[in-house]
């Protein structure tokens, strides 16, 4: 832990009480009354006790209809910074990591929110992988540049560096950060967060997190914790597939577990709970990357990524990446017939063939492939589970045909341990239980860090 040994400035403090006005607020019209967590991983009690560190006064005397505004609808971090807590950044010059799905309820992107509003100065972005509009492919390197728009530099965190310098950081007085994760240890825009967050604890200037919804829901905990040592841009951190936070969330946890120091403040969410699916939120879906067009993908995701290190295809070039894996010598029928078989819970496998257009992993493009789709009838399934039956069942069918790709599969799986289960003909039950003590761990550290 680190924490206790970080300064909380102006902003971070401030930033406490703030959100702890807005999450009182919302547990009130909610009738919560589990324990909230305040900006500096201290717990205290919705009814009864409070802990040290929430202003519950202030919270008691948040204005009148502050319940009613948070209630029925979702505001996201940026919404509730430029309305409720502007004086926090106001008067200094602000630096914002971003892309396309840092956005408002109307859409409207936050680079033009803040460049407008005459109460801060907002002097240079960074764009993650994918590029600040989120047009890039997987791994494909990002160039600096300028945005069009605004005039104002875009330093790439995806090229010759994944963290800000001090030269990038000149001038700035606060670094914000506005994307929208999708709930997957693999998807890298939480580490160019954690990075920058690093880059501004180095720098010391205040980190502020506008915080977002997990897309695919914030109760469900699944998969295997990684192994650090098997740490890479697609997992830094012993988390596991599907964590269940928002980047918020996570922020705290990396800096008060993996010794990212910084000084942290997050704009919580307003009206949103854990249990909420995105389309309750009211938020528009914009896909974050090239090959996550829909929720329903970025559902499967933390589990048939995994097919990312073998020669199946994951139906990149298709509309449903990610929801469907496959390969041209693949019997569906098959492969359907013996994943149903295992009777996983809230999903069940079609029998599909699909080809590839242009695919950006190059996997089968052009040719018809058989497999199967995914179709989840419960969103709380556990797409770890199916994916680690259907890699099983994959294989055994492939015979000769399956290659894994090693390091990559390793790298996701975070962990050379699933690999070497699968190929030692492990069974489903078993791959599970060699990770669930490691997850059951994560599971306690997590709530510490959890803000709703």
């Amino acid at each position: 832990m680190v924490s206790g040994g970080i300064r909380q400035s102006r902003v971070g403090a401030g930033l406490v009480v703030a959100g702890a006005v807005l999450l009182a607020a919302n547990l009130v019209a909610r009738g919560w009354r589990e324990p909230v967590a305040d900006a500096s991983g201290v717990a205290a009690q919705a009814a009864g006790e409070p802990g040290p560190g929430v202003d519950v006064q202030a919270a008691a005397e948040a204005p009148p209809g502050a319940a009613a505004q948070v209630a029925g609808e979702t505001r996201p971090g940026v919404e509730v910074l430029l309305a409720d807590s502007i004086h926090l950044v106001e008067g200094r010059r602000a630096g914002l990591v971003t892309n396309h799905t840092g956005i408002d309820r109307e859409g409207v992107s936050t680079i033009d929110l803040l460049h407008r509003d005459a109460r801060l100065e907002l002097v240079a972005l960074y764009s993650p992988e994918h590029g600040i509009r989120g047009q890039a492919e997987a791994g494909e390197l990002v160039d600096s540049g300028v945005d069009p728009r605004t005039g104002l530099p875009i330093h790439s965190l995806y090229g010759a560096t994944r963290k800000p310098t001090p030269e990038m950081l000149e001038g700035v007085e606060v670094l914000l950060f506005d994307i929208q994760d999708i709930g997957a240890r693999y998807y890298t825009y939480v580490y160019t967060m954690a990075l920058a967050m690093e880059a501004a604890g180095e720098a010391g200037i205040p980190f502020v997190v506008l915080d977002r919804p997990n897309p695919i829901g914030g109760v469900e905990v699944q998969g295997n914790v990684l192994d650090p040592a098997f740490a890479s841009f697609v997992g830094m951190y012993p988390i596991p597939m599907r964590h269940g936070m928002t980047p918020g969330e996570l922020a705290r946890l990396f800096r008060g577990e993996f010794g990212v120091q910084a000084e942290l403040g997050v704009a919580p969410l307003s009206g949103w709970s854990r249990g909420d699916g995105f389309g309750d939120t009211g938020l528009p879906w914009v896909p974050p990357s090239p090959n996550m067009p829909s929720v329903e993908s970025a559902r499967h995701y933390p589990g048939t990524c995994l097919f990312e290190g073998t020669n199946l295809s994951v139906g990149r070039g298709t509309p449903i990446a990610f929801q469907q894996i496959g390969a041209p010598w693949l019997d569906g029928e098959v492969l359907a017939t013996n994943l149903n078989g295992y009777g996983i819970a809230g999903v069940r496998f079609e029998a599909v063939r699909f080809v590839p257009e242009n695919p950006g992993d190059g996997k089968h493009g052009g040719v018809e492939v058989g497999g199967v789709r995914l179709v989840a009838t419960d969103p709380g399934y556990d797409p770890t589970e199916a994916a680690v039956a259907a890699i099983i069942e994959a294989a055994a069918l492939s015979g000769d045909r399956w290659e894994w790709r090693e390091a990559a599969f390793d790298r996701l799986a975070g962990t050379d341990r699933l690999r070497l289960a699968v190929e030692a003909g492990a069974s489903l039950e078993e791959v599970r239980a060699a990770w669930q003590p490691d997850l059951d761990g994560f599971r306690q550290v997590r709530e510490r860090y959890l803000l709703y």
